[in-house]
């Protein structure tokens, strides 16, 4: 962006459990695309995307943080600067884990970062029947169980994705999008 053009700019960070589909929702969100076979971020992953809200440009950066437990001590770098941040797990039965992690996820934004903006992605949501997250409470990942933790943690918002599919990924990316875009109008008239 030129210095003569008015525009926004946010870092959002993307984080959660390895392999639970950060690198490919970003992808699915400013490529339109999605990749099949799984490749480890190694630290970060850095993109950029242009949106437009209100007849403005908001350029954004896009920091992918590898969920691995070894980058443990590189991820605080890699938070600094971060505007908002999306916390994603899976609904994929086989990680369990993902979800219950959101917490620690969670806490480490809030100490790096502060109090920003979040989103929490539940993605791979084509992989579990729909009416199960609707209607079994028992499930930790049901409806109900999760939209209750974001109230509670006072996300902006849960939305259940998928990168293969596309479901819910541009809507949940705009909704945080909009959310930083808001504050920052406002922030500009003091």
């Amino acid at each position: 962006m030129s210095d003569d053009e008015k525009g926004y700019g946010f870092k959002i960070t993307v984080i959660g459990d390895g392999a639970v589909g950060k690198t490919s929702l970003i992808k699915k969100y400013t490529q339109g695309s999605f990749q099949k076979e799984y490749i480890s971020t190694l630290g970060t992953q850095f993109s950029k995307y242009e949106e437009e809200i209100d007849g403005e440009k908001v350029e954004l950066f896009l920091w992918d943080i590898a969920g691995q437990d070894q980058f443990q001590a590189l991820r605080q770098r890699f938070y600094i600067g971060s505007s908002g941040a999306i916390i994603v797990f899976s609904h994929d039965p086989e990680q369990p884990q993902s979800y219950e992690h959101v917490p620690r996820w969670l806490d480490d934004l809030k100490k790096h970062c502060g109090n920003i903006p979040l989103v929490l992605f539940g993605n791979k949501v084509d992989l579990v029947d729909e009416a199960t997250l609707v209607s079994n409470p028992g499930l930790p990942t049901a409806d109900a169980n999760v939209e209750q933790l974001a109230k509670e943690n006072r996300f902006v918002g849960y939305y259940k994705t998928s990168a293969l599919t596309g479901h819910g990924v541009t809507e949940a990316f705009k909704i945080l999008v909009k959310k930083l875009y808001t504050i920052a109008k406002i922030s500009s008239f003091f």
